[in-house]
C-alpha cells in the first residue's frame, strides 16, 4: 500500500507498483533566494480554495490520465471543503461525488493501525520499546519493538508475496504474519526500511492484545469514534459500502480491475471517503474527535528514534510513529501516502497551522509516476499558496564540504530490498549513483524517489539539502567510511561493493546469457551441417563432456526463461509461482553451474587435440558464461534452500 516511491527505485527491474511509502514526484518550486521576503499567504477559505482545485485538479487528471480524484481540505477545527473531480466510473460516465464516492487508501491506513496502537500505550496495555514477542507469537531473529515497527527500523527485507490477492480470497492476519516472516537484514533500530510486514505486525498486536479481530478494533475504537461512518477494512467491503466504491483503473485506458484483497490489511486494506478522512484530519489536529489525549498525540508526531540508535541519519527527516517529516517553507508538516495497483492517495498535516489536505485518485495514469506527480504538485502547491515560508538554512561550501561530499560520492542500493532469496538479482538492479560535482554539492542519479537526477547541497557537516526543495540526505559515517545515507525518513541508501554494482552484474549476467544462447544456436546449426560433412566425430569420452556441456548449457538457458516467467508472475501479485515451480528452475540453474565441470574439461580437449583457435575460443567463453552466470546464481541466491520471498 504504499507507493510509487519504491516502484521508482526498482523499476528497472520489477516496477512493484503497490505498498510503498510516500508521494513522489515533481520537484516544488525553488525557495526565495537567502533574505528574500517569501510569498503572502492567500486566504485559507473555502471560496478561495475551491477555485484553486477547480484549475489545478482537472487539468492534472487529464494530463496524467487518471479518471478521477476526491479532495479534502480541514483548517481551524472545520472542514473546509471536500470536492470531487472526474470518474469514479469512466466506462459508465459516472463522476466522483466527494460525499458518497469511496476510494481505498493503501498505506494511508498505516496510520490509523498507528493511532490504533498508540490507544494501546496511552492506556498501558502495550510498551512501545518492549519486544512484540511479549504480546504476540511470531518468531524473528531479532528482538523488535513497536517504535520500531511504527518507525519503519525493524530491520526487515522486503516482502512481495501475496501482497494483492484476488477479490475472492481470505486473509488470515495471524497466519499471513507469523509463518515465514521476513528476515531481518538490518540491526532493528539502525537502519530506515519500509516494511508492510512491519507495521501489519504492529496491527497483529492490536489484534492480540485488545482480543478483538484488527478490523473490529479500528471500526469500534477510531473509525466509529471519529465519526468515519463510510470507512472499513473490511475485505470484501460491507454490501452497503461496496456499491459506492470507485472503480480502480490501472491506466489511462483500458478496463478497471476487480476488488484487491490487501494481504496485510493493516498496512493498506481502509477504503474510505473524502469526508470522513477529513473528521480524521481534524481528529489527528487535536481539532475533532478525541481518539488520543493531547500528551499521546504529541509523542506519535514526534520523531520517533534519535541519534543513540540512528547515528548520524538522525539529522535528516526522520519518521515519527507512523507519519512521514514533510516539513517545508519552515513549517512542521506530516505525511503518509499510499497506493495499491489502482488507487493512489495522500494525507498531510501542518499541526502548528490546523492545516489538513487529503487526496486519493481512481487510477494510476500514463506512467510509474502520473499519480506521485499529480499529489506531490497539488500539496506541494497548495503549501506555497497557502502556508508559504522560508528555509533559513544556509548551504556550505568550503574545502571541508567538498571533502565530506567527495566521500559520500559512489554507488548505493536503496534499504527496502531483498537480499535472502531468489528475487536479490532483480533488485540489485535499481541501484543509484551519488556523483560529486566537485563544488560540494551532489547529485542522485537516479533519485529513488523522483526516478530522476537531484542535485543536493551541504547545509550542515553530513547533512544535505535538496537544491529548490525540502528533502534532505543525512550520512552516517564510522571512521570517515560512510555506512548509510538517510533518505526520504523511512529509506536508506546503503554503499554497494563493486561485485555487487549493478555496473558489474549487469554485463556479467547479460554477456553470459548471451553466449550461451549463441552457443546453443551454433550447436542447433552445426550439428546437421556436421553429419552431411561427416565430419570425424570425438570418441566416447569426449562425447560425453561434449554432451554434458551442452545439457548444462541448455539448461541454464531455460533457468534464464524460468526465472523471466517466476519474475514476472511474482510482481503481477496475481496467482504466485508454485514451490514447485520455483525449485525445478532452480535445479536448471544447478545444471548450468555443475556444467563448469565438463565445460572445462572440454576447453582442455579442444587445446590438446590443437582443434584450431577459433573452437578453443568459443569453448573459452562457454566456460566464462557459465562460470559468470554461476558467480550471479550463488551471490544472489538463485539457488538458495530458502524459497520465501
Amino acid at each position: 500500500m504504499s507507493r510509487t516511491r519504491f516502484r521508482a527505485a526498482v523499476a528497472a527491474a520489477l516496477a512493484l507498483p503497490l505498498l510503498t511509502a510516500c508521494a513522489a514526484g515533481a520537484s516544488p518550486p525553488p525557495p526565495p533566494p537567502s533574505g528574500a521576503t517569501p510569498a503572502e499567504a492567500r486566504p485559507l477559505q473555502a471560496d478561495d480554495v475551491d477555485a484553486w482545485l477547480d484549475g489545478f485538479v482537472p487539468a492534472a487528471l487529464d494530463r496524467e490520465g487518471v479518471p478521477g480524484a476526491t479532495v479534502a481540505v480541514v483548517s481551524d477545527g472545520k472542514v473546509l471543503t471536500t470536492r470531487g473531480f472526474g470518474w469514479a466510473d469512466r466506462d459508465e460516465r459516472i463522476p466522483v461525488d466527494p460525499d458518497e464516492t469511496l476510494f481505498r487508501v493503501g498505506s494511508v491506513s498505516k496510520v490509523f493501525t498507528a493511532t490504533a496502537v498508540m490507544q494501546l500505550v496511552e492506556q498501558g496495555d502495550v510498551d512501545l520499546d518492549a519486544d512484540v514477542a511479549e504480546y504476540v507469537d511470531v518468531e524473528v531473529e531479532r528482538p523488535v519493538s513497536l517504535r520500531q515497527l511504527l518507525s519503519h527500523t525493524g530491520g526487515f527485507e522486503e516482502s512481495v508475496k501475496g501482497l494483492i490477492r484476488g477479490p475472492d480470497e481470505t486473509v488470515d492476519l495471524e497466519e499471513v504474519l507469523t509463518t515465514d516472516p521476513p528476515e531481518q537484514v538490518y540491526e532493528p533500530g539502525t537502519t530506515p526500511a519500509y516494511s508492510n510486514y512491519g507495521n501489519a505486525l504492529a496491527g497483529l498486536v492490536v489484534q492480540e492484545v485488545s482480543g478483538m479481530p484488527f478490523e473490529q478494533y479500528v471500526s469500534e475504537r477510531v473509525l466509529q469514534p471519529a465519526g468515519m461512518t463510510s470507512s472499513s477494512f473490511a475485505q470484501p467491503l460491507e454490501p452497503a459500502l461496496a456499491d459506492r466504491l470507485a472503480k480502480g483503473y490501472p491506466g489511462a485506458t483500458g478496463p478497471a480491475s476487480a476488488f484487491e484483497v490487501v494481504g496485510t490489511p493493516p498496512a493498506g486494506a481502509l477504503t474510505s471517503s473524502a469526508p470522513d478522512m477529513a473528521a480524521f484530519m481534524l481528529a489527528h489536529l487535536g481539532q475533532g474527535a478525541d481518539l488520543l489525549e493531547p500528551d499521546a498525540l504529541e509523542q506519535m508526531h514526534a520523531p520517533a528514534l534519535d541519534e543513540s540508535t540512528l547515528g548520524g541519519l538522525a539529522a535528516g527527516q526522520r519518521m515519527t510513529l507512523g507519519f512521514f517529516d514533510r516539513s517545508r517553507n519552515g513549517r512542521r508538516a506530516l505525511e503518509h501516502g499510499g497506493d495499491t495497483t489502482v488507487f493512489h492517495a495522500d494525507l498531510e498535516l501542518w499541526p502548528d497551522d490546523g492545516v489538513g489536505v487529503f487526496v486519493a485518485m481512481n487510477g494510476s495514469g500514463r506512467e510509474g509516476l502520473s499519480t506521485a506527480r499529480l499529489r506531490d504538485g497539488l500539496l506541494d502547491a497548495f503549501a506555497d499558496r497557502y502556508l508559504p515560508g522560508q528555509d533559513r538554512s544556509t548551504p556550505t561550501v568550503d574545502e571541508a564540504s567538498r571533502d565530506r561530499a567527495a566521500a559520500l560520492a559512489g554507488t548505493y542500493e536503496t534499504s527496502r530490498t531483498i537480499r535472502s532469496n531468489f528475487l536479490a538479482l532483480a533488485f540489485a538492479t535499481g541501484q543509484t549513483t551519488i556523483e560529486d560535482d566537485g563544488q560540494g554539492r551532489v547529485v542522485l542519479s537516479p533519485e529513488p524517489t523522483t526516478g530522476e537526477p537531484t542535485e543536493y547541497e551541504e547545509v550542515e557537516p553530513w547533512l544535505w539539502r535538496e537544491v529548490g526543495g525540502s528533502r534532505t540526505l543525512a550520512a552516517r559515517v564510522e571512521d570517515g567510511q560512510v555506512e548509510a545515507v538517510g533518505l526520504d525518513n523511512a529509506f536508506a541508501l546503503l554503499p554497494v561493493g563493486a561485485s555487487r554494482q549493478a555496473s558489474v552484474v549487469l554485463p556479467v549476467v547479460g554477456g553470459s546469457v548471451l553466449v550461451l544462447v549463441l552457443a546453443v544456436v551454433t550447436w542447433l546449426v552445426a550439428g546437421p551441417v556436421r553429419w552431411l560433412r561427416k565430419a570425424p566425430r570425438p570418441g566416447r569420452r569426449g562425447r560425453t563432456v561434449r554432451v554434458l556441456t551442452r545439457v548444462g548449457v541448455g539448461s541454464a538457458v531455460l533457468a534464464l526463461v524460468g526465472w523471466v516467467l517466476v519474475v514476472s508472475q511474482v510482481m503481477a501479485l496475481g496467482t504466485p509461482p508454485s514451490a514447485t515451480t520455483i525449485r525445478v528452475v532452480q535445479v536448471l540453474q544447478l545444471l548450468g553451474l555443475l556444467a563448469v565441470v565438463p565445460a572445462t574439461a572440454w576447453l582442455v580437449a579442444r587445446v590438446r587435440d590443437r582443434a584450431g583457435l577459433l573452437r578453443v575460443a568459443g569453448a573459452a567463453v562457454v566456460v566464462l558464461a557459465l562460470g559468470g552466470l554461476g558467480w550471479a546464481a550463488t551471490t544472489f541466491h538463485l539457488l538458495g534452500a530458502d524459497i520465501t520471498y
